[in-house]
């Protein structure tokens, strides 16, 4: 398997991250051992988490999925195979959110203790936090970095104007700068990210780690009509976001595609996506070993540049109307 630079950090990773969301939610301990043991048996070593998994899920708090991973870690002595990612910065209990240098070493702190390692390769803000100066925040993370406690950091929900500000002022002060973005895209979640930091990322070399790589399952074909989304815990917001006709147009052309290459729709999603020339690794996740299997296959499956130009147009987004 071919690994690809992450940034200007140093660290090479597999062309696809697992995401660790599941951990904890929708895939218990025992499962979420085997789908990571799996996962780097088959070549690939990029993890992301972050530590507010699975604070969505009733009875928990958040931290759920680091704890899975730090147990997995420490039990399975593979710490050294994996590039691991996690974020701070959303809603962890009162008080303890954003990206102030005093939560910021609160926060690793707790991750390191979850994740039962001494470092966190990829360190990433969940979100941006405009009451914290962006300086503070830089000048946070080079203190983690300097005692060895982060690698590298990257952003996640970023705009491309704070993506850029951060970039700057990281220069300016000879501080440690954002090397990844993770933002939203897919074939269907296009055009924000393709307007403005696309560009971005391509000119000042960040590397792109989207999240819902599937759109939260859709592009796999499993949603196809309002009926479907009773087949999982979070079918009902992704049928009322991408089914609609273009959404359906999307669904087509993958299918048309999968033909063509022998493949599966979410193969193809992933194929694609990797294709792309910013994105480094899409993060896409897995609650079985058969999704795992086909994560594996989706790295390896090379798209010819009919399919890409067919994909692109059929989930190309309506032009905004012209201002009068």
């Amino acid at each position: 398997m071919q690994l690809r630079p992450l940034g200007r950090s140093g660290f090479q990773v597999s062309p696809l991250a697992f995401g660790g969301n599941v951990f904890g939610w929708t895939v218990d301990e025992a499962l979420s051992f085997r789908l990571l043991d799996a996962w780097l048996d088959a070549g690939f070593n990029f993890i992301d988490t972050a530590d507010v998994y699975s604070s969505w899920v009733p009875g928990h708090s958040g931290g759920e999925s680091e704890t899975i991973i730090g147990k997995w870690l420490r039990q399975s002595g593979k710490r050294n195979r994996v590039v691991l990612a996690t974020k701070l910065g959303k809603p962890m209990g009162e008080g303890k959110k954003g990206l102030s240098p005093a939560y910021i070493h609160e926060a690793v702190d707790a991750s390191l203790r979850r994740l039962q390692t001494d470092r966190i390769d990829l360190y990433q803000s969940h979100d941006d936090d405009p009451e914290t100066p962006l300086s503070d925040t830089a000048e946070a993370f080079a203190a983690l970095i300097k005692a060895g406690k982060v690698r590298a950091i990257g952003a996640s929900n970023f705009s491309a104007p704070r993506l850029a500000e951060a970039l700057d002022v990281a220069e300016k002060q000879g501080l440690p700068r954002y090397e990844s973005l993770q933002p939203l895209y897919n074939l269907y979640d296009r055009a924000v990210f393709e307007e403005a930091l696309e560009p971005l990322c391509l000119a000042r070399g960040v590397s792109v780690i989207n999240f819902y790589a599937l759109a939260a399952g859709f592009l796999t074909g499993k949603y196809r009509s309002p009926a479907d989304a009773a087949k999982s815990a979070r079918g009902g917001s992704t049928t009322k976001k991408y089914l609609n006709p273009r959404g359906l147009r999307i669904l087509d052309a993958l299918d048309a595609a999968a033909r063509t290459h022998g493949a599966t729709p979410g193969q193809v999603a992933i194929a694609w996506q990797i294709a792309r020339p910013a994105v480094t690794a899409p993060i896409a996740s897995a609650t079985s070993m058969k999704q795992l299997e086909e994560l594996v296959a989706a790295a390896a499956l090379q798209l010819s540049p009919e399919t890409i130009a067919a994909l692109d147009a059929a989930s190309a987004e309506p032009a905004a109307p012209a201002q009068r």
